[in-house]
């Protein structure tokens, strides 16, 4: 190579070193994060998907509102630059909206509360949808009489 093209590629390079990282941007069926934050209930409603709208327009019951109302109380407890504490529910139906975003909610899933933290991709999912519910099976792992010789293996 001759000279030139050793400094072409050594300021190629250098433009690289310097080049900051862009983040992509959340939106929400193209709203973005601080509008959607700002939405009004009804206005979502008409973002979410068929199944979301007909549930939220029969109405939000008495349940669900509480879990909002601690979520509310939750993050308004907490010191700048802290997680809002974890609040408990069963409500495994209950929709993401965007005013949860930011909490955490610990989801039952049968046994136990499953911890979530609420983030922005996950508005309009179901609370449940991200607690699972079994344990996976775990295929090709011998187990108790999986074999003959496990009859000689003692059971404790």
């Amino acid at each position: 190579m001759c000279v030139a093209a050793w400094s072409a590629v050594a300021s190629i390079g250098a433009d690289a070193t310097h080049k900051r990282r862009t983040f992509r941007k959340f939106t929400y069926r193209g709203v973005d994060l601080e509008q959607l934050l700002d939405v009004s209930s009804e206005d979502f409603m008409q973002m979410v998907t068929c199944r979301a709208r007909r549930k939220f327009k029969r109405g939000l019951k008495r349940k669900p509102m509480g879990l909002i109302k601690k979520l509310r109380i939750a993050k308004q407890n907490t010191p700048e630059l802290e997680k809002p504490a974890c609040v408990k529910t069963h409500l495994r139906s209950m929709i993401i909206v965007p005013e949860m975003i930011g909490s955490i909610v610990g989801v039952y899933n049968g046994k136990q509360f499953t911890q979530v933290e609420i983030k922005p991709d996950m508005v309009g999912y179901y609370l449940g949808e991200f607690s699972i519910t079994y344990k996976p099976v775990r295929h090709g792992r011998p187990g108790m009489g999986a074999t003959h010789s496990s009859r000689f293996i003692p059971l404790k």
